[in-house]
């Protein structure tokens, strides 16, 4: 198992010709490909920097890219103009839009003891390791993961292998590696790079796709206070270690440990990137170990018009709303539905603050009632899009107009904020 290419740091800023280097010094290393699969993300991690190493991919290798399929995981497939927003240039007829109930296959279960083992008992269930069939049927002789590294809160550190069993995964596999995240818990979890379910989904690769021609590339993106980004490391290679290189520069550069702990948070949702809470909720994930006790979030979403991006967890959210762990457990073990949707419930309680804090949500195009009935407070939008000027404000300490402070966030996707 083997690193190809690493190149990183604190003070590092990599550019497209960089990249191109990378992806030739890699290439020369394994051999062209004759079939190759890649795997992006979708427009929700369009900072990520995926869609230009997508483009310089099969600038490099021509046709020898036969499939393009973005690791949707439960999010919407994505449409015409946001494939020629993130990959511009390359044919529509390229890419594969990745059904998560339908068009998977199992290959292989975690053991519920293994699964006991890492979790330390909170969870005993086995764990299905599912991906969609192209990655299994597909014959191809590469399948090229790409990615960020970045604070997450399923999985503590995302992308690696979670592009592939979740990101391409099926419906048993993300609902079952979401709720048992969400049971071990949130603060624990998150900016963690060795968690239960990273342990498990390295035992799934490890065992199960011996033969599946896997290789990773590795973004770490820092934004700067001002928005600005730069790409601090690229790591590519088809090892665990690979990927824990690339989590040590991500915990350095892109968490933030405030010197205390603000009573009030204001993040911005940007339209073409968030425009539901199942996306949105970034904004709860990544500030919540910052937020004072009694403190208050404020949620600038213009763009945000439902809860669930499928329709069937939608209705879930509407139904339960966001709630504590401890009820939210209740509730699965009560209700039928949503026993049957564990990252429907993984998510409820992700975007729960625990009653610690206040979320004042201002959704452009959610009513007030439809916020209120989920368990937040319903924002202004109009008023608060004012007070809070997102194309003057920089990340950090502000003073707000009543003498008050308040911490900014532009982009809570980008990072973790700890006070």
């Amino acid at each position: 198992m083997t690193t190809y290419f690493a190149a990183g740091s604190a003070t590092t800023s990599l550019s497209s010709d960089d990249f191109r280097e990378a992806l030739n010094q890699t290439f020369a290393a394994i051999g062209a490909p004759k079939r190759a699969l890649l795997l992006p993300p979708d427009g929700t991690r369009f900072f990520s920097r995926a869609g230009e190493l997508t483009i310089l991919c099969r600038d490099i290798l021509g046709d020898r890219v036969s499939d393009i399929m973005p690791a949707l995981g439960t999010h919407s497939a994505m449409a015409p103009n946001q494939l020629d927003h993130m990959f511009p240039g390359i044919p529509h007829a390229l890419f594969r839009p990745h059904l998560w109930r339908s068009d998977v296959v199992t290959l292989g279960t975690v053991p519920a003891d293994y699964v006991s083992e890492v979790t330390g008992g909170v969870y005993k269930k086995p764990w299905q390791a599912q991906v969609n069939k192209l990655l299994r049927d597909g014959e191809h002789d590469l399948i090229f993961s790409i990615g960020q590294v970045v604070p997450h809160e399923v999985i503590g550190m995302a992308n690696y292998n979670k592009n592939i069993f979740v990101g391409t995964g099926g419906k048993d596999g993300i609902n079952e590696s979401h709720y048992l995240s969400a049971v071990y818990g949130i603060e624990q979890t998150l900016g963690q790079a060795n968690t239960p379910l990273r342990q498990i989904l390295n035992y799934a690769q490890d065992n199960f796709c011996k033969t599946m021609p896997l290789l990773y590339a590795l973004t770490v993106v820092e934004q700067m206070a001002d928005g600005t980004m730069h790409t601090r490391g690229l790591y590519i290679g088809d090892d665990h270690e690979t990927f824990f290189q690339a989590a040590k520069l991500a915990e350095k550069v892109n968490i933030k440990d405030l010197p205390h702990k603000p009573k009030h948070v204001v993040t911005y949702l940007d339209p073409s990137e968030f425009k539901s809470t199942w996306l949105g909720n970034k904004s709860i994930y990544r500030t919540r170990l910052a937020i004072a006790d009694g403190g208050r979030l404020t949620v600038l979403g213009p763009a945000v018009e439902e809860f669930g991006e499928d329709k069937q967890i939608d209705t879930l959210i509407r139904k339960y709303g966001y709630q504590t762990k401890q009820r939210v457990m209740e509730l699965v073990d009560a209700n039928e539905d949503l026993a049957a949707n564990p990252s429907a419930a993984a998510h409820l309680i992700h975007g729960s603050s625990e009653d610690r804090f206040e979320v004042v949500y201002a959704a452009g195009k959610l009513s007030d009632e439809e916020i209120h009935s989920v368990g937040y407070t319903p924002g202004d939008l109009a008023e608060l899009m004012k007070r809070y000027d997102i194309e003057t404000l920089e990340n950090g300490f502000h003073t707000d107009v009543d003498g008050s402070e308040f911490y900014y966030v532009q982009n809570p996707a980008l990072g973790l904020w700890r006070g």
